[in-house]
């Protein structure tokens, strides 16, 4: 029997037989990597999720009766819990020093819903310089190497589509300053997307149509990657987390750290307030005594409305993706290469062609992508910390083209933050009646890391105009 009958039969024990609907008609080199992407899909696993989360339409599994989760202040409330953040501090720049941390960024999407051609982490975001973000993070990256006379190495998680895009962008780089011994690039999985009757759709004739398995697909990539044994080589202890479209995030916070590993927490998670009930952040919940998120989509509004007797929402606190996970966690939850996460379903718009090729592009939502979600890994742990930090100071993402969470948002919202830590070193910043800054201020990473390490390096006396762009490097 050859290949392409084994593949016929295997197509036909789940209904998918029209992938090789076109087979006759494309060159030998098509044939063969058709028949490779077909050997990709892992069909009992698809066939699965397709027949609970496509022909059952299940609803979404959300636990019953959940609480909110505590929640560590951003500032300590008193002069015990003062204490235990300076003792933690310390123990996170210890661990820092001692090179037992790395850095994980997922980077599998591009940047065309923000109009931007290639992959996002090379779109420019930065108020004066234009920096990309992968500069930022990188800049970040060198700037803790520096700080703590260690290696913080970088693991970038790329998709197919985008990887070599990625790599090229950063040797044209130079690796903006980083050794490139010390960034590690890897893949993430992906899943065969399906019609909204279950049938897995073609791009093209000989091209299957795949999506991301999710941010949550790191953990298995990271593995089947080699990059966990590479973290383990190093002695890497705690992976830094976090998604490349949002510029404010502390790539290496050495409080973040610590206060991880004093709980003796697997995993560990940031979260904001929300500004509102159903803002589209997950909540974090404890259902039977384990701490989760569960999705804005998922929780019921009237639980997303519930309040306090102080009038404050009992689920107030919202995940941001940035999160600290212990290698060895990792290591458990993805033994023998495959990661234990739940897929979830998410309906799309996604081109492909139609039974006769003719291309589709949809106005409408058509297909559902399957995909693992990171927080999801937080019940398996034996031990979680959420520490809630300030809006304004680590989260303004780059998703929308316009509106909240635009490039706009974001640009403003890096200018804020330069502001508000020039005005904690005492420097007078020129605002508007509403409080908005009229100068475009940046700060480089390579300068400062934090409000408290810009105050070490400038003086009070220094003088910002209205109406001029400020970068301090």
């Amino acid at each position: 029997m050859t290949s392409t009958q084994k593949t016929s039969e295997l197509l036909r024990k789940y209904n998918q037989e029209h992938l090789l609907a076109f087979y006759e008609e494309v060159d030998t080199a098509s044939k063969s990597s058709l028949l490779r992407q077909i050997s990709e899909i892992d069909f009992e696993q698809t066939d699965g999720l397709i027949r609970s989360y496509v022909l059952a339409d299940s609803p979404p599994d959300v636990p019953g009766n959940p609480a909110p989760a505590p929640v560590l202040p951003a500032r300590p409330a008193d002069e015990e819990a003062e204490r235990t953040y300076r003792s933690a501090r310390r123990r996170g720049e210890e661990l820092l020093s001692a090179g037992k941390v790395a850095a994980v960024v997922v980077a599998g999407g591009e940047g065309s819903r923000l109009g931007f051609d290639g992959p996002k982490g090379c779109m420019n975001v930065t108020p004066v310089k234009h920096k990309s973000l992968f500069q930022v993070f990188a800049e970040q990256i060198l700037a803790a190497s520096r700080r703590y006379g260690s290696t913080v190495p970088w693991y970038i998680m790329t998709s197919q589509a985008n990887d070599a895009a990625t790599r090229d962008f950063f040797a044209a780089n130079d690796y903006f300053g980083l050794n490139d011994s010390d960034v590690f690039f890897f893949t993430q999985g992906r899943m065969p997307v399906v019609d909204l009757n279950g049938k897995i759709l073609l791009a093209d004739k000989a091209a299957i149509a795949f999506s991301g398995e999710g941010h949550g697909g790191c953990l298995s990539s990271l593995r089947r990657s080699g990059a966990l044994d590479d973290m383990s080589e190093r002695g890497i202890e705690f992976i830094s987390y976090f998604q490349v479209d949002n510029p404010l995030t502390h790539c290496a916070d050495p409080l973040f750290i610590g206060l991880t590993d004093q709980a003796g927490a697997e995993m560990s998670a940031k979260a904001i307030s929300k500004r509102d009930p159903l803002e589209k952040l997950g909540n974090f919940c404890v259902v039977d005594g384990k701490v989760m998120v569960i999705e804005y989509s998922d929780l019921p509004e009237e639980l997303a409305r519930a309040t306090a007797d102080d009038g404050a929402l009992l689920f107030g606190s919202g995940s941001i993706a940035i999160h600290i996970l212990s290698r060895r966690f990792v290591e458990r939850l993805t033994t023998g290469g495959a990661c234990r996460l739940p897929f979830h379903r998410a309906v799309k718009k996604t081109p492909h062609i139609d039974p006769t090729g003719k291309a589709v592009r949809p106005d409408e939502p058509n297909a559902v992508k399957f995909e693992m979600f990171i927080f999801d890994a937080m019940p398996m742990a034996d031990n979680v910390v959420v520490l809630e930090t300030l809006r304004g100071e680590e989260f303004s993402p780059v998703k929308n083209a316009t509106g909240q969470g635009s490039p706009a948002t974001c640009l403003r919202d890096q200018i804020i933050r330069s502001a508000d830590w020039l005005e904690s070193a005492g420097v007078p910043v020129p605002r508007d009646a509403e409080g908005t800054p009229t100068a475009t201020i940046e700060i480089s990473p390579l300068l400062a890391l934090d409000a408290e390490e810009l105050a070490e390096k400038i003086t009070p006396d220094m003088t910002i105009e209205p109406g001029k762009n400020v970068y301090l490097e």
